[in-house]
């Protein structure tokens, strides 16, 4: 239902609906308020409010939510977290994931124990 209002440009009513189902636990619409909250579509950006829902989908075992997090981590500077979240969600089907900690393996930050690890 949240799709499908946002698909027909109804951001407030996609908001209101993904609201509601996190607030029941549902880890998809954590994932999709993070990104109303990173978009600024539905609600003001804030990036505090888009980690939490991501975090919260990623806890949930959303994968793409764990991908983002590691994206989030490594360019903040914390690339030991980002390999973590990289990991997590390449053992989980993320396939970007794995791409991701692939190109990090060549350029050094990942070591080829953690990359065969994540396979």
């Amino acid at each position: 239902m949240g799709g499908m209002r946002r698909r027909e440009g109804d951001y407030d009513g996609a908001f209101e609906y993904w609201s509601e189902a996190a607030g029941l636990g549902d880890v998809g619409a954590h994932y999709q308020l993070s990104v109303v909250y990173r978009e600024g579509l539905g609600a003001e950006k804030d990036k505090k409010k888009e980690l939490h829902h991501l975090e919260e989908a990623a806890i949930g075992g959303h994968t793409f939510a764990r991908h983002n997090l590691g994206i989030m981590e490594g360019k903040n500077g914390r690339p030991d977290r980002a390999v973590k979240h990289l990991i997590i969600a390449a053992k989980l089907g993320q396939d970007q994931s794995l791409s991701s900690l692939r190109r990090l393996y060549t350029e050094g930050i990942v070591s080829k124990e953690d990359l065969a690890g994540a396979l």
